[in-house]
């Protein structure tokens, strides 16, 4: 259904359903009949279960579940108040929700719901468990034809597929990580510049080569495996290098005796792309431990091609990074939350075209529209001017090719194949993604990242179009800039006016992390007289650029920042230089914790916002994680309401004492202390006493929590030098 069928279907449900609503006899009538016309669910009674037994002291049913999308119902009659407590069988008095919950206790933790919706058939209360204390968003039955997108939850799957991709990455990662490790001891000088980087490149190889044996892009299953097989340990460092020659060199220019001196190594296939250019790179020599690392723990026990490359990508850039090394995390951006940013600004579009082409009744019409569209996906161009491992891009490339494979599958009905022989039907190409990376390391896993995710598609279009189409050697040129990206032209990495969005995760660095050089971008960038621009954040130097690079076109942008830029002194700095360019903010996540860590829980408060310099025609929307509302206007605040600025004042308007940072502890929290540390400092001595005092914050004085701190200002070293606790910063965090 495209938006309009939907609109129409949530109105014909709305109007049946009015005033109807007896719970036992029609609840399941109603759920089906929602999950069937309203949103599409082909076999609902497959999709719903109702009456699912919990025990508690009694047996109770739950009134419904939806497993695959993790939803738990509670249903009322009409005209039940479901913020009000009800009368159990056992006497106990309970409102719906608090019957949800007691239910919720009673079941496995993999069948814990991640939403609870109580109704009485007249309106819906939502509760996300992720937040089981907030306040449940209500949506009125009589609201649903223009609100339908709020339940949309009810019916989105495919999370569990996206979890498999995330473990399987993670563990490539891992593994990576391993293999980085034990070959960085085997280097005479393994802290060398030319080591590390050699090291870097050598795994970036390995993983291709791991990658292309799994994926069948060299030959047949394992070929890598097989040929490094036929090596000891003493003899690997030589096999490995020869056919890294191989791999790139053309057949035609490879030793023509090849074949009969080394079958199985004249059997690879040319590459090209520059991965496996003549470099003067180190490889060091094998142990027995590297060997059987790469062959049988990455290679014979492991699956490469179920990785993904968007999570993948990032994951393998920081885990050879040496400062996320150093702090035990692997970094990525979650490929939900990089949907966050790019459905909205354009995504979703897409695929509300796409499905307004499919109800095309006409054949011949809905054929030519099909073909129009695959080409306008081909002409889209997509700049990420802080690309990293290049998981934006990816995902990107990774959705068009998915609407180009969609298109090629409708046209493909009734149909044996497509074409002639040579006549290739992907017209989505890598060249249509662009990047600009200040890290040379993450350039290199950044095309690698591309790379794997075309011979992934490639794959699905196979399947498609039922023929064979060749990945090797590669064709597509990956446009991945090294550099500073606010101090490049921005037109020279892809000229303006091709280009269509411009989207991503920009450094935030906030004013006293920024290195000298970081603030000398930002000064350069901020007009002469505004002033200020020393309390900014890095992350602003983006929209400056963006804004720059917009003029005169229709582009399009959307950057994740942190949500500081909307708050206080930054954004009557910000937008003083981008009204200048005529900026205007399209859709707006006002602030969510985004989680970018897979084995540390670093948590950063982030906003997202859309922007462009045209005039916008169109709905403007303020997202609250997965829904949004419509709004007239959105201000640099993220608020519907006229863009006003709000200055800082240097004295306050009242006779109040003037406010000052207090004591801000740039102590990296190693003077902090928890009730735990502070009975430990005075059991080695009451007399610490003096050393101690209470630690007052926004969370200690908002929720009433208690924290400590070591307070030696003034006092005495011969003191405090008494106290090995104190000395030896042995201090529970």
């Amino acid at each position: 259904m495209n938006d309009t069928q939907q609109k129409e279907a949530a109105r014909q449900f709305a109007a049946y359903w009015r005033d109807k609503g007896y719970e036992k006899g029609e609840s399941q009538p109603f759920w089906l009949s929602l999950l069937r016309d309203v949103y599409g669910v082909e076999h609902p009674e497959q999709f719903i279960t109702f009456e699912e037994q919990v025990h508690l002291d009694h047996t109770s049913f739950i009134d419904g579940t939806i497993p695959s999308t993790k939803v738990l119902i509670e249903q009322k009659g009409l005209g039940k108040d479901m913020k009000k407590p009800i009368k159990q069988s056992d006497g106990t008095l309970l409102t719906p929700f608090q019957q949800a919950k007691r239910y919720i206790t009673e079941l496995p933790l993999s069948q814990h719901p991640r939403w609870v919706v109580t109704c009485n058939f007249e309106k819906f209360f939502v509760y996300d468990m992720e937040r089981p204390g907030g306040e449940p968003e209500e949506i009125l039955l009589e609201n649903l034809e223009k609100e339908y997108y709020r339940l949309q939850f009810l019916v989105d799957e495919g999370r569990e597929h996206l979890k498999r991709e995330m473990e399987v990455s993670i563990a490539a990662g891992e593994m990576v990580g391993l293999l980085y490790d034990a070959f960085h001891k085997q280097y005479a000088y393994p802290d060398s510049e030319h080591a590390l980087k050699s090291l870097n490149v050598l795994c970036v190889r390995l993983v291709f080569c791991l990658y292309a044996e799994d994926a069948g892009i060299f030959g047949h299953h394992g070929m890598f495996h097989d040929y490094l097989a036929e090596y000891d340990t003493r003899h690997m460092r030589k096999a490995l290098v020869e056919l890294f020659k191989v791999l790139d060199t053309t057949p035609e220019n490879r030793d023509p005796y090849l074949k009969d001196d080394n079958p199985q190594l004249a059997a690879f296939p040319y590459v090209n792309g520059g991965l496996f250019a003549n470099e003067d790179i180190e490889i060091p020599p094998f142990t027995d431990a590297i060997r059987a690392l790469l062959l049988d723990k990455a290679s014979t026990d492991f699956n490469w091609s179920e990785i993904s490359p968007t999570i993948f990508g990032a994951v393998f850039e920081s885990t050879l990074n040496p400062e996320t090394r150093r702090s035990g995390g692997m970094h990525y951006t979650s490929s939900e939350n990089i949907h966050k940013v790019i459905d909205p600004l354009f995504l979703d579009d897409l695929k509300k075209e796409l499905g307004e082409i499919c109800e095309i009744v006409v054949e011949k019409t809905r054929k030519r529209k099909l073909e129009d569209f695959q080409n306008k996906l081909a002409s889209l161009t997509f700049l990420d001017p802080a690309c990293g491992s290049g998981n934006f891009l990816t995902e990107t490339y990774i959705c068009l090719r998915r609407l180009e494979n969609e298109v090629l599958r409708i046209l493909s009905y009734g149909q044996i194949s497509f074409g002639d022989a040579g006549w290739n039907p992907i017209q989505v190409s890598l060249g249509q993604f662009y990047g600009i990376e200040i890290n040379d390391f993450a350039v290199t896993v950044a095309k690698t990242a591309l790379w794997i995710a075309e011979s992934q598609m490639m794959k699905e279009t196979e399947e498609i179009v039922l023929m064979h189409l060749d990945f090797l050697p590669l064709k597509s040129y990956t446009n991945i800039t090294e550099g500073n990206a606010l101090r490049i032209n921005w037109a020279d990495v892809v000229p303006k006016q091709e280009l269509n969005y411009i989207m991503g995760n920009p450094p935030f660095v906030g004013k006293k992390e920024q290195t000298p050089e970081q603030k000398k971008d930002l000064l350069n960038l901020y007009s002469k007289g505004i002033s200020g621009v020393g309390n900014m954040d890095y992350v602003t130097g983006w929209y400056i650029k963006a804004a720059e690079s917009m003029q005169g076109t229709k582009i399009h942008a959307a950057f994740v920042s942190t949500n500081s830029i909307t708050q206080g002194e930054q954004p009557p700095v910000l937008w003083t230089k981008l009204q200048q360019y005529g900026t205007n903010i399209i859709f707006a996540y006002r602030t969510f914790i985004w989680s970018s860590e897979a084995t540390m829980k670093a948590h950063v408060h982030c906003v997202i916002i859309g922007f462009c310099n045209e005039r916008f025609i169109g709905e403007k929307h303020i997202f609250t994680d997965a829904r949004y509302v419509v709004v007239e206007n959105i201000n640099p605040y993220l608020v519907d309401a006229p863009t006003i600025l709000i200055r800082s004042r240097s004295k306050p308007l009242a006779d109040v004492p003037e406010m000052c940072y207090g004591s801000m502890p740039i102590d990296n929290n190693n003077l902090v202390l928890d009730e735990e540390a502070v009975q430990q400092l005075l059991k080695e001595n009451p007399e610490n006493e003096q050393f101690i005092r209470e630690y007052v914050g926004g969370e200690e004085l908002l929720k009433g929590k208690k924290r400590w701190c070591i307070w030696l200002d003034g006092v005495d070293p011969t003191l405090y030098m008494k106290s090995k606790f104190i000395c030896s910063c042995e201090i529970k965090k």
